[in-house]
Parts: C-alpha cells; sequence; structure tokens
C-alpha cells in the first residue's frame, strides 16, 4: 500500500502539469496612477510665504511651531516638510544648518548634486538639493530672500527607501517643489 502511494505520487508529479508550453510569468509591477497636474496658491495670511502647491494636497500645520507646514500627497504617500526661520544673525549659519542635514544622507547616497535657484523678481534666492541612491530623503531645498526669511524643505515618503520603486512618484513630485520654489515669495 505505501510503495503503491509512493508510485502514484511520482506519476502526478512526473505527469500532472500536462503542458509543454510553459512561459514563465514577467515580474509584476504595482501600477502608480499619477494625479493631473494643477497647483493652488497657499495663501494663507498668517504665513510669511505664499506660493503654489499642488490641487492634490493636504496642508497640515505643525504643532508647536510657528509658521512649519507639511505638505501632504496622500494618493502618493509623500511628504513635504517645511521649516521656517525668522533670520537673526549670519543667514549663512542656515545654510550651513540644512547643507549639514541633507548630508546626513551621505550613508546611503551615491551621490548629492546642488543646484543654485534665484528667483530676482521676487527676491528669493535658494538651493535646491537632488540625493541619488537609497536615501530616506532625495530631494530637499533651503529658499531665502537673504535678509529675513528662511525655509527648508525636504520630501520624504511613508515608504522604505527603494530608488527603483519610488523614482516615478518622487520625479512627479519634484516638479512640485519646483513649482513650489518658483512662485514662494516672503511677506516683509
Amino acid at each position: 500500500m505505501r510503495r503503491a502511494l509512493v508510485v502514484l505520487c511520482l506519476v502526478f508529479l512526473l505527469f500532472g502539469c500536462g503542458s509543454d508550453n510553459y512561459v514563465p510569468k514577467p515580474r509584476g509591477y504595482v501600477r502608480i496612477d499619477l494625479p493631473d497636474k494643477g497647483y493652488k496658491t497657499l495663501g494663507n495670511s498668517s504665513l510669511p510665504y505664499v506660493f503654489d502647491i499642488p490641487e492634490y494636497s493636504v496642508i497640515k500645520s505643525v504643532k508647536d511651531t510657528e509658521n512649519w507646514i507639511n505638505i501632504e500627497v496622500p494618493q502618493l504617500k509623500g511628504v513635504i516638510y517645511l521649516s521656517y526661520w525668522k533670520i537673526e544673525g549670519n543667514p549663512v549659519d542656515y545654510f550651513e544648518d540644512a547643507r549639514r542635514m541633507v548630508y546626513k544622507h551621505t550613508i546611503k547616497a551615491e551621490s548629492i548634486l546642488e543646484t543654485p535657484f534665484a528667483n530676482n523678481d521676487s527676491g528669493v534666492y535658494g538651493i535646491l538639493y537632488e540625493i541619488e541612491g537609497n536615501a530616506a530623503s532625495n530631494v530637499q531645498f533651503v529658499l531665502t530672500d537673504s535678509t529675513k526669511h528662511f525655509l527648508r524643505g525636504a520630501l520624504y515618503f511613508t515608504s522604505r527607501p527603494n530608488i527603483d520603486s519610488i523614482r516615478p512618484v518622487m520625479e512627479f513630485m519634484k516638479e512640485d517643489i519646483k513649482q513650489l520654489m518658483n512662485t514662494c515669495k516672503f511677506s516683509n
């Protein structure tokens, strides 16, 4: 009886599939539905800055901090964290602090590209940092009017950093950050 059961199992294993034209299936990828681009002006009179934000985003105030906000995009699981400081003392100190925060990602970064930014019409200047590799934050930026206001932003996703998976969404949201930078104005 036992021998017959073993032979029967072997027959099923050898001839059970019955198909000679097996084709391996390709790897599956998660489908990402990116929203249509559209912007609205963040015009809260209590904030010392104004800029365009994506229509598909939600603004959240940061508790116990004045003028700090988070721009959340729930559909893409991304958040742009914005920190604001009124400049007191040397503006270079604020840039160095932001730069130190960016370069904390060198452990996982393959490279860090710094792109200067200037909007002479609105008097806003800054730097866009693009961090290549599996860093926690791949896009960061700073904006200032050089005398009174300093704004720092960082894009994070609520998922494990894997650049191959998040690259399409990161590139999509990097365009939103560039729009924010181009339209930023500080109040006097």
